[in-house]
């Protein structure tokens, strides 16, 4: 998978000029913090990040001893620390367990989260604590596989598998990072996935025998259909968030890369609204294209609203006869809503059915709220003339109900082909 490789490894001079950058967001931040420590974390630390996509990730690290007892919170500690530091720059504070802030420096984006200076899990006040342990395991146990990790991050980015998001489902960054340091090579991992069992525990540690893990980790940690147990943390299912639609994707996914293996497999497919008009031209479908505003805030919330839009409008929109949709949302852009439809207009009457004939007193309701009624095998339903017949009425009258406007911004563009 060379040719892959070349395309997602960042280049000498891209991993020269995030050193760089890096190097100096963490010396002029610690220049300004006392009793802590900024680093480098996520897969900046763990040099496993791909090209082009380089966000960092800086963990600030507070003493234990002088602030895990301390009432004012890390998180307004930090922010004050950050306006000091990069008083030029716009700081975005997002709320989560312990608030964490965004800034563009250099044209890289930063996010930086508070958390204590810990030994070990067990320490951990908050789960981001945590997070320099895993970049601490995952360098000592893949030094000769970080390309492998890249190319199972890549294989699942571009199936829309990536990500331990609640609009997303799939595979964190760690999980993956973990899974390949299991297996030893990212086709191993493919070939292993097509094993796996409901409840398949993967243990690399070893912390229990066989599925014992399934008696010692918290009912509501074990929703998914796999088990990761965290390396650092043997409480804790680093795959907590794998939803078993992700993961039968992932298995079909490999199944058919392992048949035929190709880069393709590697590419990922952007909605692009040309595209979908000669498809749905092609196969006679009616194309909605919905372009809308996300809300500003917190990815992970964001994206979940939007999913929660499509996920409405696709139910509303049956009876037009869907039979194609997604969507799709990369931060800091626009999020995309597409149908695919069978029918541009339904028929101007249908027929509503109505109570059994034996429930009088429904029966009564019934013909009051309907004039044209009739009477079929022991029940009653009306003709119902409908409000609104044509699809693009249903799609705007949709795009305007409190339901969509309470998890967008704003309506940007709508277009039906």
């Amino acid at each position: 998978m060379r040719e892959v490789l070349n395309k997602i490894k960042p280049s000498k001079a891209e991993h020269a000029l995030f050193q760089a950058t890096t190097t100096c967001f963490l010396k002029k931040i610690n220049s300004n913090l006392k009793k802590a420590e900024a680093i480098l974390g996520g897969s900046g630390a763990k040099d496993t990040w791909l090209s082009g996509s380089a966000d960092v990730d800086i963990f600030v690290r507070f003493d234990y001893d002088s602030f895990s007892s301390q009432k004012k919170s890390l998180s307004d500690l930090l922010e004050a620390v950050l306006k000091k530091s990069f008083p030029k720059l716009k700081i975005e504070r997002l709320h989560g367990s312990r608030d964490y802030f965004q800034l563009v420096y250099e044209h890289l984006h930063f996010e930086v989260v508070p958390i204590l200076k810990i030994a070990k899990a067990e320490e951990a006040k908050n789960i981001t604590d945590i997070s320099p342990l895993h970049a601490l395991w995952v360098n000592k146990n893949s030094k000769k596989i970080k390309d492998e990790i890249r190319l199972a991050k890549q294989f699942c980015k571009a199936h829309s598998l990536y990500g331990a998001e609640s609009h997303i489902m799939g595979f964190s960054g760690y999980v993956l990072e973990i899974l390949v340091v299991f297996y030893g090579s990212f086709e191993k991992l493919l070939r292993a996935s097509l094993t796996w069992k409901e409840k398949e525990v993967i243990d690399v540690e070893h912390y229990y025998q066989k599925k014992e893990a399934l008696f010692h980790l918290n009912q509501s940690k074990l929703q998914s259909p796999l088990v990761v147990i965290d390396p650092v943390d043997k409480l804790r299912n680093a795959a907590a968030a794998l939803s078993l639609k992700k993961l039968n994707i992932f298995k079909q996914k490999a199944r058919d890369y392992l048949k035929k293996p190709n880069a393709d497999f590697f590419l990922i497919k952007k909605v692009i609204k040309e595209e979908l008009e000669k498809e749905a031209l092609a196969k006679k479908w009616h194309l909605v294209f919905i372009k809308v505003k996300p809300l500003s805030g917190k990815e992970d919330v964001v994206g979940a609203k939007l999913l929660k839009v499509f996920q409405f409008l696709e139910v509303q929109l049956e009876s037009f006869g869907v039979k194609k949709g997604g969507w799709d949302f990369q931060r800091r852009g626009d999020g995309i809503f597409y149908f695919m439809l069978e029918k541009k207009e339904l028929p101007k009457e249908f027929i509503q059915q109505g109570p059994p004939l034996t429930l009088t007193e429904y029966v009564f309701a019934f013909k009051k709220k309907y004039k044209e009624t009739f009477e079929n095998q022991g029940k009653i339903f009306a003709k119902v003339k409908r409000k609104m017949f044509r699809l693009e009425d249903n799609v705007l009258m949709l795009l305007k109900d409190s339901y969509v406007e309470e998890r967008i911004a704003a309506v940007v563009d709508v277009l039906f082909d």
